[in-house]
């Protein structure tokens, strides 16, 4: 039984009935190199058990202590059931790519079951008419929960289902599989008690280190050697969202990626993306009459994972606020300020350090924010002290060689995000084989025309390939 950090815990207490905490992986796969050039449903859940023992959060389920009163535990199941957690669906004609997105919301929109193991997997058949994808293809929807897994731990998720071969064969367990005896209320609360002894004195420890970082940084923004990022305008994206969701994506070429982004001296992929979100949702919100003079902000995950600690599963993350620079039209110019402003946020949030912003979570009492995110969502008035970003954008690289399940070879991936109250449009960010692929998932109320924003991002990355390949190398200020 492992206890549950600070982080991981808050998505279990953030998680409401209309802002579940999870995300999604869409893979697209080609079943003509499996045997028999098919895939039938069977064989996907004999592909999945074979592999169980890769990755501990697929039998693991949270065991909350009696009110709250600490941070819950990971506990083995003795009730896990594969069957309860494998869904088998099929589009119905013509199955292209917009019936997809459209089942895949759906989806999204449903609450995990907090008191089992914290992942549905379904298989999708009947993509028929899905542009760059064989006739016959079919998806895989895996969806899992924030508490068990970042962006880093969920790569290595990924890979436990997946072979690098068509006729890869597994590695057995080491040892069997045992479930573990669930304590008593009396124990964890026991247990509780003997960590509130013990974590003041952990909390001191950590606020001596950080006093001396934010002694740093207010000195450096007194010298204007650090600038803290503003308070983000107000847009659709920025108010109490609804239960239901919208999802659309674009695949792009990674090479192209690199190339736009030697144009402008420093910058990395990274910055490129940024600007092309950039440019789409000033696209997007100009089409509605309603964009700002200010630049949208997007908050960027940052991963503070050691070397060596992808085992340990969970959360591992800070994350730092930059403008997307949605106030400037053209997109040469505009990914010069996205490199400009992603230097200036990288100074100023290591000054402070990425590792000490995500240690505090640990200490945050579990019943407080419980009751302070049920008092949020029960409330009918704007969100006062919201986020102070308009929006997400996450990047997690993914393997540059060919994956299969059940044989199959994996020919596109998606992420779906998790939009929640204060923040309703998320960008996913992966990459495979030399393929980007940028997943936007939104409130439905907020994005009712997630093609339309797709159409946004395509349009917004032509733009930015065309002012920046072939042209001077342009040099940023800082």
């Amino acid at each position: 039984m492992r206890q549950l950090s600070g982080h991981d815990a808050s998505f279990v207490y953030f998680d409401l009935p209309h802002a579940p905490m999870h995300g999604c992986f869409l893979g697209l796969y080609d079943p003509a190199t499996a045997p028999g050039g098919a895939v039938g449903f069977d064989s996907v859940v004999e592909h999945i058990e074979r592999r169980l023992h890769l990755a501990g959060c697929f039998r693991q389920r949270l065991l909350r202590v009696p009110f709250d009163w600490d941070h819950p535990y990971w506990l083995e199941d003795e009730h896990f059931d594969l069957e309860y957690h494998m869904r088998h669906i099929a589009l119905p004609g013509p199955g292209d790519w917009e019936q997809l997105c459209r089942q895949c919301e759906r989806i999204q929109a449903r609450p995990l079951d907090l008191t089992k193991p914290l992942w549905e997997l379904y298989l999708i058949e009947g993509l028929d008419r899905v542009e760059g994808i064989p006739a016959g293809s079919f998806a895989l929807l895996l969806k899992f929960h924030h508490a068990a897994i970042d962006g880093a731990s969920g790569v290595e998720m990924i890979q436990a289902i997946h072979d690098l071969e068509p006729d890869s064969e597994v590695e057995p367990p080491e040892r069997e599989w045992e479930p573990e005896p669930e304590p008593s209320p009396a124990e964890l609360v026991l247990r509780a008690q003997t960590n509130a002894w013990i974590r003041p004195f952990e909390y001191a420890q950590l606020v001596a280190k950080t006093l001396p970082a934010m002694g740093r940084v207010g000195r450096g923004v007194m010298r204007r050697e650090l600038e803290a990022p503003g308070a983000p305008p107000q847009t659709r994206f920025n108010g109490r969202i609804t239960g239901h969701r919208s999802f659309g994506g674009i695949r792009l070429a990674l090479e192209e990626i690199r190339e736009i982004k030697t144009r402008v001296e420093g910058a990395t992929v990274n910055d490129a993306l940024i600007a092309v979100c950039g440019g789409a949702l000033r696209d997007y919100l100009g089409a509605k009459g309603e964009l700002p003079d200010q630049s949208l902000l997007a908050m960027l995950p940052i991963s503070v994972r050691d070397e060596g600690d992808d085992e340990a599963g969970g959360n591992r993350v800070s994350a730092m606020v930059v403008p997307v620079h949605s106030d400037i039209e053209d997109a040469g110019e505009r990914l010069v300020a996205v490199r400009e402003s992603t230097h200036k946020s990288k100074e100023f949030t290591n000054a402070i350090g990425a590792r000490l912003l995500a240690d505090h979570n640990h200490f945050l009492p579990g019943a407080l924010i419980g009751q302070a995110m049920r008092l949020t969502a029960s409330s009918a008035l704007e969100l006062p002290g919201g986020p102070n970003y308009n929006v997400v954008i996450t990047n997690v690289p993914g393997p540059r060689v060919q994956l299969h399940v059940a044989g199959a070879r994996l020919i596109t991936n998606f992420g779906l995000g998790i939009p929640h109250d204060g923040m309703g449009l998320m960008h996913t960010i992966g990459s495979y084989c030399g393929e980007l692929t940028i997943g936007a998932t939104a409130c439905r109320e907020m994005m009712p025309d997630p093609g339309f924003y797709a159409k946004c991002l395509r349009r917004s990355y032509k733009a930015l390939k065309r002012a920046t390949v072939g042209s001077k190398k342009r040099k940023p200020s800082v």
